[in-house]
């Protein structure tokens, strides 16, 4: 049997690649008042901007059921477990404690260094080697790689939410100015930081391309697009990057789920890029 690659809903795959590849995807939850919401399995309507919406990891417990029965299900072969970054969530820990738990070597940790497709990519690129017969130990080094090479690029119209979160490193440097500046943000070794403040909409968008272009470099490379209630400014971004990066060769977009919506907002878009691609 092949190797079984896991992830958490946070990777924002589209369910076609899901079902495809065979990947076992961990819902994060979603807390708002006493309700606790599974990510991709309950129905969810939210404020995503309301203080009363929060979101929590898996829990030790849950990762172990469901690393047991993707080992069960390989025969042995091994799995592999890509969760987003371990700076951003408690996932990636309560990943390591359930296979501390279980004490085996056949099931491998992987922290993507990012969150969205910038965990979705890294899980694409273990997927393939697995469906291809692959052992766990390259299964292991395709995710690994992924994730070292990607960088991620965000957009977003406020920061509250990730100050509220403790989820941005330099939130100080935004305190009176997020009114006439659009914060352009990326994720350096798993911390999302800012890059630069950008006075105009339309401004902010050319820099984001930018950035993602810039990170490319002359290699071909997969590219994920993700927003949360801005398609047209996501159409407007993926048409740049189909123009200016001619060695596109893989394009995945997606919009962001509830758990990193209520973190980022209405209007944020997404660019991650992967030099090299991811197999695809």
């Amino acid at each position: 049997m092949a190797v079984v690659v896991v992830t958490d809903s946070s990777a924002s795959l589209p369910a076609d690649l899901v079902a495809e590849l065979g990947i076992v995807v961990v819902p994060l939850h979603v807390l708002s008042g006493d309700r606790t919401i599974r990510e991709g399995i309950d129905p969810i309507d939210l404020d995503y901007g309301s203080d009363d919406v929060s979101t929590s990891a898996a829990s030790p417990g849950e990762l172990r059921a469901v690393y047991e029965r993707a080992l069960e299900r390989s025969a042995g072969a091994g799995v592999v477990a890509v969760h987003l970054s371990q700076q951003l969530s408690a996932t990636w820990e309560a990943g390591r404690q359930a296979i501390a738990e279980l004490g085996t070597a056949r099931i491998r940790l992987v922290d993507s260094l990012g969150a969205g497709l910038a965990t979705g990519l890294p899980v694409l690129a273990a997927a393939r080697r697995a469906v291809a017969g692959d052992g766990l130990d390259a299964v292991h080094g395709a995710a690994v790689a992924a994730a070292s090479r990607s960088r991620t690029f965000f957009l977003v119209n406020r920061t509250e939410q990730l100050r509220r979160g403790g989820r941005l490193s330099t939130a100080a440097s935004f305190f009176g100015s997020e009114l006439v500046t659009k914060p352009l943000l990326q994720i350096v070794e798993g911390r999302l930081e800012l890059r630069e403040k950008v006075r105009t909409k339309s401004k902010a968008y050319s820099r984001l391309v930018a950035a993602a272009v810039d990170a490319v470099g002359d290699e071909p490379a997969a590219v994920g697009v993700q927003h949360l209630g801005a398609a047209d400014a996501a159409a407007t971004v993926t048409a740049q990057l189909r123009e200016r990066l001619p060695d596109l060769n893989e394009l995945v977009q997606a919009e962001f789920g509830p758990a990193l919506a209520v973190h980022l907002g209405l209007g944020a878009v997404g660019i991650v890029v992967l030099p090299g691609g991811c197999g695809g």
